[in-house]
């Protein structure tokens, strides 16, 4: 067995070299991946980059130009239909009926997963309660909000109890609460097994949600550069204090490098321990230290560290 072999065998998702033109434009130029079962992958880039292509891909729902894509360990260019078992889709705009109620609407897709009428209905109630929309059971589709409508995805990309989701975008359209309750559900689907690409712009919340974030630009994902950038966001601390001129001097005496920024100082720590004698070390110096903590969204921070494009 080959190391990739091996990498297929333990993924949950597994793309290498993949690509994927639309005439002249090239969409995906050199997209490789992968997520293991049990985590949550968060997939980043400006817009344009070629994000929802390459999850169209990965859902079966494009064929690749070039490259090997395993989801569940089957190759949609050949076993579509067991990917499609496999996987749970939610686009970043639910496509829906609008004279069906939201019941008939999972009902329905859980008929299209060969479930007995009874079972299907049965999921469908308990999908419902699941993303709060229990009120809208009989109610057709059109009366729901933009972010009802997010959450009537949500739930009918869970009606077959899928091994793999692709999420792209789901946090469009919902309110504080339901943003909260979104990122509570998605850990612990990854806590029963499943294996969560998502894609999204809002990367504070995605610092809350992923195990592990991959970066795109221009149709190529961005691999080691862009891990290393990630750990080092992830080592910058913020020091606020009550007298910055004095923790300055302090660091300075100490031989300690810190940069200067206009949101306030920032050193840099190895682990959390090395965080916690940090503290303690300039407490000790008198450094009158009321909030010590990391600089900001480390995906936020990788980012806009990189200089890529705008679309």
């Amino acid at each position: 067995m080959t190391a990739t072999d091996t990498i297929v065998a333990t993924s949950a998702i597994s793309a290498h070299g993949v690509a994927r033109a639309f005439g002249s434009v090239q969409a995906v130029a050199d997209a490789t991946l992968e997520v293991r079962p049990g985590t949550v992958t968060a997939l980043i880039g400006p817009n344009g980059c070629g994000k929802t292509t390459l999850m169209l891909m990965l859902a079966g729902l494009l064929r690749p130009d070039a490259g090997e894509i395993r989801v569940a360990g089957a190759d949609p260019r050949h076993d579509s239909a067991a990917v499609r078992a496999a996987i749970g889709w939610m686009p970043d705009q639910l496509g829906s009926w609008d004279n069906l109620t939201c019941l008939q609407t999972l009902t329905l897709m859980g008929r299209g997963y060969r479930l007995h009428k009874h079972e299907a209905r049965e999921r469908g109630v308990g999908l419902l309660g699941m993303v709060h929309l229990s009120e809208f059971a009989d109610r057709p589709t059109r009366v729901l909000s933009r972010g009802q409508k997010q959450r009537l995805s949500l739930a009918r990309a869970l009606m077959n109890d899928p091994q793999v989701l692709l999420l792209d975008e789901p946090a469009n359209g919902l309110d504080p609460r339901s943003r909260i309750e979104l990122r509570t559900l998605v850990r612990e689907l990854a806590a029963d097994g499943k294996a969560v690409l998502v894609s999204s712009h809002v990367l504070a919340e995605l610092d809350e949600m992923v195990d592990d974030a991959i970066f795109m630009s221009k149709g190529r994902t961005l691999g080691d550069e862009a891990a290393a950038k990630v750990a080092d966001a992830k080592r910058r601390y913020r020091v606020a204090t009550l007298d910055d001129a004095a923790l300055r001097e302090v660091l300075a005496e100490g031989g300690v490098p810190f940069d200067d920024e206009p949101s306030g100082v920032v050193v840099r720590v190895g682990s959390e321990e090395e965080a916690f004698q940090a503290l303690a070390w300039l407490m000790s110096r008198g450094v009158k230290v009321h909030r010590f903590g990391p600089a900001g969204s480390a995906l936020e921070q990788t980012y806009m560290s990189m200089e890529e494009e705008r679309r």
